[in-house]
This record gives C-alpha cells, structure tokens and sequence, in this order.
C-alpha cells in the first residue's frame, strides 16, 4: 500500500511540478517505488503513451525523474485549451471532445470515480505516490467540487506540502494567506512549508520563516534555491519563451498563442552557441538562420493570427532568401496550401483557409485523432540539412488533421481530395516511420528543398540529429566550422534529474518529509 505526499502551491509556476519531480527521483534512490500522479492537469504540452494515449507531458517528465514508463494513470485528465473560455477534454487519455469552461465545472464531478480508479492502480503497484496540484487551492471560487487539490487530498488521504515562490515577490503573503483561507480540516492536511527559488542568503530569511511558523502553525520545510537545472517546463509560463538574443547559430521559433509541445527544441539550447527565440511580433524575426512553425492546438486560428500579424510575410520572405523553414504537427500543416475544417474540429468560426503555400499539402481536420509513438529514419533529404538523410529518428504524434499531397499543378480544391486518399503518394517523403500504435510503417511529412514539415514530435531529439543541423546552418552560414558539443539527449537528462535531487536533499527537511509520509529515510 503507497504511501501519498501532495505539493500544492500558492499560485501557477510556484515550482510544484520541478519540486514533484526532484522527489520523484529522490524517492527512487532511495529504493522506493515511486510513480507522480496529477488528477487534472491543463496544458498544450502533452505526450503519448505507448499504449497510444495521451497525457500530460509534465507527468512523464516525473515518471522519467523516477525511472518508470509514463502511464495515463498519472494523469487521467487533461485539459488542452482550445480558446480562452474553453477546452479538449482528454480523460484516460482519450479525447470527449471541447467544453466551455463553465460546462466542464459543472461536468467534472462525474470523472472522480475515473480520477480514483487511475490513483488506485498506482496505489497498489508502488510504495510512494508524489502528487501534484494544480494552480492554488485557495481559490475560493472554484473549491466547489474541487478535484485536484484540497479535495483531491481529502480524496486520497495525503498530507500536503504547500510551496510558495519568493522569486516573484510577497512569499509570506502568499503562504500565510492560502493557508489563512482555507477550511479547517483543509489547514490540517498542511504539514510543511516550501519557499521555492531563492537567491540569495537564507540567514536573512530567518526572522521571516519563524514567524510564518507561528502565525500558520505549520513548520518550513526548508528554503530551495532558484536551482540551475534543465528540466522541461510545462506550459507557456516558461521562462525560456523569453529569450530575445541571437546566438552564434539563431534559431527562431513562431510562438503561436496555442503554441503546443515548445519543448520539441530544447535540445538545441543546449548546445554550444546556440539561441532558441520565440518570436510573436514581424519585427522580432530579424535575420535566423533557421524558422521554425511549431505544434499549435488551434491551427487555422493561429495561421491566422500569424498573418494578421505580418510574421507570415516575414517567414515567407525568409522562405524565399532559402532560409530552412522547418514546421512541427500544425506548423507542418500550415506549410501547405489549404486547410480544410468542415467538421468543425477546431473551430465554428473558420471552416477553410489558405495555407502559407510552401508544400504542395492540403490538411482534413477529422474528429478521430492520431495518437501514436512513430520510430524509423530520415529518407533522402534535398537542402542544406541533406546530412540528416537516413538517420534514425523516433517520436510520437498528436494530431487531429490528416495530410494529402497534391501532385498536380494549380490550386487545390476539395473535390480533387476523394481521389487522393485513395491513390499512394509518389512524393519526396521527410521519413518512413513505424507507427508503434497502429503497428504499420508508413512515409511522414514532406521537404522541398530548404522547407522541411513532419507530424512528429520529438523529431530532433535522436542521437546527432540537432548537432547535424547545427553544423549545417553553421556551414551554411559561412562560418568557420567548430566542433559542435555532442549532446547524448537521455544521459544529459539523467544527469539533470540526479542534480535535481541533490539540490532538493541539500535544501529539504528530507527526514521530516519521510516521517510526514510514516516512512523511514
């Protein structure tokens, strides 16, 4: 029988998923079985199972942090926002379709046998379940049926660590007026303090943390320091969406208002000389030597958004001066000619749309989306990044549209479509895949010289693949070539976990940790 621990924190970004994840890994040096497990999770970040289902990514970053498989267990709801009051509901990694938001609060009760099926399932396979809340569970609005923090708590008997981060200022306020606003029995359920990302020295902090432990009744578990860690952030709240100066070798990212799975390119940041920008205004496009359109939740809406801004014309006129455009799962779709929604999947308003007219490429958006793990190789590339041709690659898709190519020439239209499916491709193919889902090979995407699109997620982050194409924007750049530091993707991860744990056992009352949860150290 496990044993639970939940971190809540005082507001969004607190450091709850990096605080669940560095406990994750704690706990499994330690010899525990330990698995994350977070009832609601909203996020455009998510990942796909083996099993073909999908979830949260923060939680497979946990369970990675642990040494396990991801599982939808550990996340058996998430949400993808879809607008700004509305939502896909995925439960058990299975999409029920979009709600309002006012919709699904009042839906959501009915998921909680759903919710304690998953938990139970980790429950009896494991020795620790490290839980994660989500947003604040001082929201007074939305305690009604709450589902992913104190009521989740009650639900699963787990004591509470509550985090609040002092790096965004009035961390005293924010630990001393959730807990002053919760109920009594909720208070209760608090058996540690957390202050998260502190700079600086913790003796000056003292006078503070003594009081707050009087004035809640609750002991400070200890100061974490603002840690210098690479860990994956969950959603669009990261920091790393800010960064605006070019590097050695620029690689400029369009960040879509929806922008989805932006962790797709942090293998690049990571090496030597090179800047990752995320880019939401023309101006802020200058001169990259590489574009890339990433995944969206809402494509037609963010293509459109896209060229209202102007950032469209810019691309394309980087397009024309043969600078790599590279589009990831909707940015692939958006690459193309046509954009085609009559089922109204993504949206009531827009039903068709121009594409950017890069690849010859029409996209259906149908109900029944592809959910799959995919591994295979590169096949013959054209353009500067033809070193990639026949290297090994794996990932996974999420995707709602399917994608056609349109081998004759003219513009597309609906109707020349019926015949397409039912004819092979006799086109240039990105990759041939083994969809791990749907147990069949299959070709993926499409390049055209410089322009390049795929389905799959994750794509650069096979041995040599970000290096090669670092080498060749370097190259093409007419720099002197350097040697490019190899980064083996799964050790630096480990490596990172590893380092996680140790700045959490440094800064953590772990012994107090453990006696909260009835175990020993």
């Amino acid at each position: 029988m496990a044993k639970p621990i939940m971190i809540q924190g005082t507001m969004s970004n607190a450091g709850k998923s990096l605080i669940a994840a560095g406990l994750c890994r704690i706990f499994s040096q330690d010899g525990y079985r330990t698995a994350p497990f977070k009832s609601q999770n909203m996020a455009l970040n998510s990942f796909i199972t083996t099993e073909g289902l999908e979830m949260g990514r923060a939680q497979a970053v946990q369970a990675e942090a642990a040494g396990i498989l991801p599982s939808v267990d550990m996340n058996p709801i998430l949400l993808k926002p879809t607008t700004d009051v509305g939502s896909q509901v995925i439960v058990g990694g299975i999409s029920r379709g979009n709600m309002r938001a006012k919709d699904y609060f009042a839906y959501k009760k009915q998921l909680v046998p759903e919710i304690m099926a998953a938990y139970n399932r980790l429950f009896a396979a494991n020795d620790i379940i490290v839980i994660e809340g989500a947003g604040s569970p001082a929201e007074i609005n939305l305690k009604s049926g709450d589902i992913v923090n104190m009521g989740l708590a009650a639900l699963t008997d787990a004591p509470v660590l509550l985090a609040g981060d002092i790096d965004r200022g009035g961390v005293f306020a924010q630990l001393y007026g959730t807990v002053a606003l919760l109920e009594k029995e909720e208070r209760a359920r608090i058996k540690g303090l957390i202050i998260n990302k502190f700079r600086g020295d913790t003796e000056i902090l003292r006078p503070g943390l003594k009081q707050l432990e009087e004035l809640c009744s609750v002991p400070v578990l200890g100061v974490v320091p603002y840690m210098d860690v690479d860990i994956e952030d969950e959603d669009s709240l990261s920091g790393k969406l800010l960064e605006d100066r070019p590097g050695r070798i620029d690689i400029a990212v369009i960040r879509f208002p929806r922008i989805s799975n932006f962790t797709d390119f942090d293998v690049f940041a990571r090496l030597d000389g090179v800047t990752v920008r995320y880019v939401t205004k023309e101006r802020e496009l200058g001169s990259p030597d590489m574009v890339i359109l990433p995944g969206t939740k809402s494509t037609i809406a963010d293509l459109l958004w896209m060229r209202q801004s102007g950032i469209e014309a810019g691309v394309l006129k980087l397009a024309d001066r043969q600078v790599p455009v590279w589009g990831i799962c909707g940015g692939y779709q958006m690459m193309g000619e046509l954009l085609i929604d009559e089922a109204q999947v993504e949206s009531k308003e827009v039903q068709r749309a121009e594409g950017m007219g890069l690849l010859p490429l029409c996209t259906c958006f149908e109900e029944e989306k592809v959910r799959t793990q995919s591994e295979g190789a590169f096949g013959e590339l054209d353009g500067c990044l033809s070193e990639l041709s026949g290297k090994a690659l794996a990932g996974y898709e999420i995707h709602m549209g399917r994608t056609f190519i349109n081998r004759e020439n003219g513009p597309m239209d609906t109707a020349k479509l019926v015949s397409w499916r039912q004819e092979p491709e006799i086109c240039r193919p990105m990759s041939y895949l083994m969809a791990l889902g749907e147990h069949h090979a299959k070709e993926d995407g499409w390049n055209r010289g410089n322009l390049y699109g795929t389905y799959v997620h994750g794509v650069f982050d096979g041995p040599g693949i970000a290096e090669t194409i670092v080498k060749a924007l370097a190259a093409k750049k007419g720099l002197a070539p350097e040697e490019i530091r190899t980064v083996d993707y799964r050790t630096y991860r480990e490596e990172q976990y590893d380092k996680l744990a140790d700045c959490l056992r440094s800064s953590l009352d772990m012994e107090k940790i453990y006696h909260i949860m009835g175990l020993r150290m």
